[in-house]
């Protein structure tokens, strides 16, 4: 402002109180005063809002402003609450939602609001990022889709590297158990607690016949033979007591008691 300007407004001024904005909003006891200190504070947050979009003040200044326009919109609420306190309408319901430049909602944390470039300021733009979603966790039947032969391990050799390691490793491990065993022999005959003998067949079968009576039984040509070492009856045996067993089963199902007991009588003097 020039010099003339301000010695212009000063003589319009002239003779007049300026009014100051009451600090606290229950001081007010009239609704028009009520709306003309909210309409005064929404003008200061405006202002503020205008000067903070410019990242060029520097860090210590954006948060400065930031923490002026969420103290003046603290205190706009406060009004807000008096002036629906003497009978006004109710701005918290029908006011609109602050918005930023792009038509979003101004993010914050707990009421605490950033604007314009307080939300570029370091550790706040992290307060914002969305954490990625996890990854859907598959189903058993996707699961199971991906499960071959090749999963169990049956296809392991079909490489042509793996076998030949094989079977190296297991002429390494038999070699170095023939060696430990020829070892221990020859430390047992050096003790002498065993003489050099011909090694007993532990696999060698016994030809002779059981004494309970065992028989060899062999079978077609080719087949290997093989002990019986308990009595096995012969088919006609099992057909006798297949039809004594039938024969009692009848006897019990049609016969009486008394005869049954005269059978039994006759058997016993007949010797049977």
């Amino acid at each position: 402002m020039t010099a003339l300007a301000r010695f212009r407004q000063a003589q319009l001024e002239e003779g007049k109180v300026k009014e100051r904005r009451p600090f606290l909003a229950s001081e007010c006891n009239e609704l028009p005063k009520a709306e003309k200190w909210r309409r005064q504070i929404i003008g200061e947050i405006s202002k503020k809002v205008a000067q903070i979009q410019n990242a060029g003040l520097g860090e210590f200044r954006i948060r400065d402003l930031n923490d002026e326009i969420n103290k003046l919109l603290r205190e706009k609420g406060h009004w807000e609450v008096r002036i629906r306190e003497l009978g006004g309408p109710d701005y918290a319901r029908i006011g609109p939602r602050m918005l930023d430049h792009e038509g979003k909602e101004v993010p914050g944390n707990r009421g605490y609001k950033y604007f314009g470039a307080a939300k570029d300021l370091p550790g706040v733009r992290e307060l914002f990022e969305k954490e990625p979603l996890p990854p859907p966790r598959k189903t058993r039947a996707e699961l199971m889709k991906s499960i071959d032969a090749e999963y169990y391990g049956y296809r392991d050799e079909d490489d042509g590297i793996l076998e030949p390691l094989e079977q190296e490793h297991e002429k390494k491990v038999i070699a170095e158990a023939v060696e430990k065993w020829k070892m221990e022999r020859e430390a047992r005959l050096a003790r002498g607690d065993e003489e050099e003998e011909e090694e007993e067949n532990i696999y060698a079968v016994d030809d002779e016949s059981d004494e309970e009576g065992g028989k060899e039984k062999e079978g077609e040509e080719g087949q290997q033979k093989f002990i019986a070492h308990v009595p096995v009856p012969s088919q006609q045996e099992i057909e006798e007591a297949l039809v004594r067993r039938k024969k009692m089963e009848l006897l019990q199902k049609y016969a009486s008691e008394t005869l049954m007991a005269q059978s039994e009588e006759a058997k016993r003097l007949l010797g049977l």
